[in-house]
């Protein structure tokens, strides 16, 4: 199901449009895909995404959740290969006219890595995940490599960054990216429904909410769905603007959502409130080089 949001007069957000050369450089169509992959089928959930995305040709960018190529719990898909990122089969995602961000599991040498790919006219960069956590039922670990590099991209008139679930739990990772230029993160997860103190989903509410205000940043946040290996993964995939206001949010079930981004206005509020004027990267590098050298 697609649900395309078009702001309340007066919240400030822009009104949704359906033509992109109407649009003006600083407003992005945003499509999320909130899609409920089947484990180990990677030529069907390629497929899937290849017809998600060819549906989606007005659109800027399309977002798809992590591991949307392959499913989370590849102990039970042995045979299930990771990817090149010069597959042509992901490649083509990035040749229908939008940008295109999925995960997918990356091969690379002797490694294998939890990854993003950002495709465009048919290149390919890729984001590897960083924090893989391994401890109750994750077992990223016995998987995957983690990630050491936080990138960011140049791409439709903006700089956005692409986290990848646990990553954005770290305060260390969003903070690098936006220090680094980025105006969008970029938020692909597979977030099933558990308890970590507090629900999952009420943990997820306030992480993303506070990335977008207190990093004066749009947030794309794209969940998978379903339910795999006795887990049941929640959705709620939703974009939020740095106001901290929710622009547009799917429930539980697939399903696409459009949402329309206003770069000015993120660029305004950075000018009238410039939280982010001072790094302070000094004072960071030092502090984190002393904790990594206690902890060897």
């Amino acid at each position: 199901m697609l649900f395309t949001t078009e702001p309340e007069v007066g919240t400030g957000l822009a009104a949704a449009v359906t033509d992109r050369g109407d649009r003006g450089p600083t407003k992005l169509m945003v499509r999320l895909l909130q899609t409920d992959p089947v484990l180990g089928d990677v030529d069907g959930n390629l497929a899937h995404l290849d017809a998600l995305v060819g549906s989606a040709t007005r659109c800027d960018l399309v977002v798809a959740p992590e591991l949307a190529t392959h499913g989370y719990h590849l102990t039970e898909v042995p045979d299930a290969l990771p990817l090149q990122p010069d597959d042509a089969r992901l490649l083509a995602l990035g040749t229908q006219g939008p940008v295109v961000v999925t995960g997918f599991a990356e091969a690379f040498r002797h490694h294998s890595f939890n990854s993003a790919a950002l495709l465009n006219a048919g290149d390919a960069t890729v984001q590897r995940k960083i924090y893989l956590p391994t401890y109750r039922g994750w077992e990223e670990r016995k998987h995957f490599r983690p990630g050491g590099q936080v990138r960011c991209h140049d791409v439709l008139n903006t700089r956005l960054s692409v986290l990848i679930c646990n990553d954005l739990w770290q305060p260390p990772i969003p903070w690098l990216a936006v220090y680094g230029g980025a105006e969008v993160l970029v938020v692909p997860v597979s977030s099933a429904s558990t308890d970590v103190g507090v629900p999952t989903a009420r943990a997820w509410e306030i992480l993303l909410l506070h990335a977008a205000i207190v990093l004066q940043s749009f947030v794309v946040f794209v969940n998978r769905c379903g339910s795999e290996n006795q887990r049941d993964f929640w959705g709620g995939s939703r974009v939020i603007h740095p106001s901290g206001e929710v622009i547009g949010q799917l429930g539980s079930e697939p399903g696409e959502l459009d949402c329309l981004i206003d770069l000015e206005e993120l660029r305004v509020l950075r000018r009238r409130w410039p939280l982010l004027q001072e790094s302070r990267a000094d004072v960071v590098a030092r502090e984190a080089a002393r904790l990594a050298a206690e902890e060897f």
